[in-house]
């Protein structure tokens, strides 16, 4: 597990020891909306999708939780036992090692590369939610939607995109209509290629 590398033996040793390894399927929400958290999610395989999700049912996508990573929402929400401000939800199926919040806290002060771990984390994940307010404040809907594909295509390590119309426009906060029309122009452009809920970038 890629966390672990910059971890001491002795603390690899009881993250393996402590925590509960659950399997999820695609598309199992991991922490939802409002509720309060109980667990911190280490991905150990497959990755999970952070959205925020508006009373009007909308939704954007804030980033990905790749293996060695975790949420940083949920582990200050955890630590504050405060209700969760995003939802998480598997994108492709995931071992996740639930770690409880009393554990990750005693980490904090047993290991300070947990600690570090902690702010690293924090770092990645507010430059990365500072690209989504440019990308939405800024950038037209064809760079928007090529950003996000070529996201998915790292994730699953192939040009193949498994998406439908909804499901970008969904992540990323706009109509359907508006996806569709863009990603034939993009087609068009020869930056892609449309299939049954399939996209391949070129």
């Amino acid at each position: 597990m890629e966390i672990m590398e910059q971890f001491k033996t002795d603390f690899k040793e009881e993250i393996k020891n402590s925590g509960e390894l659950k399997v999820f399927s695609a598309g199992s929400v991991v922490l939802d909306m409002d509720a309060y958290v109980n667990y911190i999610p280490i991905v150990v395989s497959g990755s999970i999708k952070v959205i925020r999700t508006e009373e009007d049912g909308r939704e954007i996508l804030l980033y990905y939780i790749k293996p060695g990573e975790s949420c940083i929402v949920s582990i200050l929400s955890g630590m504050k036992q405060d209700r969760s401000k995003i939802k998480a939800v598997v994108e492709e199926e995931a071992e996740i090692l639930m770690v409880s919040i009393p554990k990750a806290k005693e980490w904090i002060k047993k290991y300070p590369e947990w600690t570090d771990f902690i702010f690293t984390l924090y770092q990645k994940r507010f430059e990365e939610l500072l690209n989504v307010v440019n990308s939405v404040a800024f950038q037209k809907i064809d760079s928007r939607i090529l950003h996000l594909l070529n996201q998915k295509s790292q994730l699953y390590n192939s040009p193949e995109i498994n998406a439908t119309h909804q499901q970008i426009a969904d992540e990323l906060g706009i109509s359907r209509e508006a996806t569709s029309r863009t990603l034939k122009q993009m087609e068009k452009n020869k930056t892609i290629t449309l299939s049954r809920n399939k996209i391949t970038l070129l």
